[in-house]
């Protein structure tokens, strides 16, 4: 029996949701249910403002355009992360400057950032992977020292926290997805997270075509003009519906992938005790949101093996990013601030397991089963 590598959460009242939309006659961005949602996910993060976008990228190209970037101004960032990264920057005519990951996390790596900094930089671009805390505090430090903006590409990190406080809180701006694939889903979609109340305002007109029309639509203006560069950028109603019945549902969906999340661990753990492979890390002070659960095989060769031993048996599991220095659009609108070895070594050799709401416990035991298996070793659980 195939066992997929995720599987959509469809919450309870998903029908309701979108049939109390669609028979309101609301189905443009910015209407009730928009804004039942932006209002969750400001409790949920604590942040200023929450805006609804298409997708994760979008509210980091938004997040780009905030910056008045400059052609040639820098913004660091790992490589190991999407493409959409880099390129929400590198649309605004900025060089993603590349700086390698801890090898415990694969998040960047805190300590190198400085000696990427020149003085073109303009931002600090940091991505949660996994749901796993990057180093914040830290990292806001050297951001106040020099003058920086932090933007978190939050984009795996709904439900995690830092010392006790939400990812996506800590730097002037976040972005949030809410693609199929992430723990709270709506199909396509994201927020931009904005904790910076200076840029709420620039916001608002910025996502409206540049234009004065949110203030048009409160009644502040009598009519509405173009202010700036700006975009559409909002999720229709439908899909805000959806959207709000799975935030509804966020903490038990958090608290049933944790228990998954911890049961491959204990499961896989005699692997990482006999060298086989490494299994995730955390940041001291993380609370992870158990968005990915992967193993760290010894070479790509042994990572290539236990895919397909995987998949010989109805399993799908995946490989993850190909570090974006190493591509060919990384290397001409990018750069590298020193050789990221800890990327390419852990990039070529990483494989992530299935993981959803769903997953029964004996479809799971048959992955962890497998895995042993696969580097020949019996499994007692």
């Amino acid at each position: 029996m195939r066992i997929p590598f995720y599987e959509p959460f469809v919450a309870p009242k998903s029908s309701d949701y979108v049939n109390a939309a669609l028979n309101s006659g609301r189905l443009s961005g910015n209407g009730p249910y928009s804004h039942y949602c932006e209002e969750s996910l400001e409790s949920l993060i604590g942040c200023h403002k929450a805006f609804l976008s298409q997708s994760c990228t979008s509210a980091l190209e938004m997040a780009a355009l905030m910056l008045d970037l400059a052609p040639g101004d820098e913004v660091i960032m790992p490589s190991f992360t999407l493409a959409a990264t880099a390129n929400a920057f590198a649309l605004r005519g900025a060089v993603p400057v590349f700086v390698d990951i801890r090898p415990d996390t694969l998040n960047i790596d805190e300590r190198l950032i400085k000696s990427a900094i020149t003085e073109r930089t303009k931002a600090i671009v940091v991505v949660h992977y996994g749901g796993v805390a990057c180093a914040m505090f830290e990292i806001m430090a050297i951001a106040d020292k020099y003058g920086l903006v932090v933007i978190e590409d939050a984009a795996h990190a709904l439900g995690a926290g830092y010392e006790g406080r939400p990812l996506g809180s800590f730097g002037q701006l976040a972005a949030i997805s809410f693609h199929v694939t992430k723990n709270i889903s709506c199909g396509e979609g994201g927020a931009l997270i904005v904790n910076d109340p200076v840029l709420k305002e620039r916001i608002e007109v910025a996502r409206q075509y540049g234009t004065s029309r949110e203030a048009f639509q409160r009644g502040i203006v009598p009519f509405y003009t173009w202010l700036t560069l700006g975009t559409k950028d909002m999720l229709g109603e439908l899909t805000a519906a959806l959207l709000f019945a799975q935030l509804e549902c966020v903490h038990s969906v958090t608290a049933e992938r944790l228990k998954l999340w911890q049961r491959y661990f204990d499961g896989l753990k005699e692997l990482a005790v006999g060298n086989h492979l490494a299994l995730p890390g955390l940041t001291d002070g993380a609370s992870h949101n158990a968005h990915i659960f992967y193993v760290i095989c010894a070479n790509a060769e042994a990572r290539a093996k236990l895919q397909s031993s995987l998949a010989a048996v109805g399993i799908e599991a995946t490989t993850h990013y190909v570090p974006l220095h190493s591509s060919r659009a990384g290397q001409l609108y990018g750069r590298s601030a020193a050789p990221l070895t800890i990327t390419e070594s852990l990039a070529s050799r990483l494989l992530r397991l299935p993981l959803y709401v769903g997953l029964s416990e004996d479809d799971q035991g048959r992955v962890i089963t497998q895995v042993h298996k696969a580097f020949q070793c019996e499994h007692v659980g």
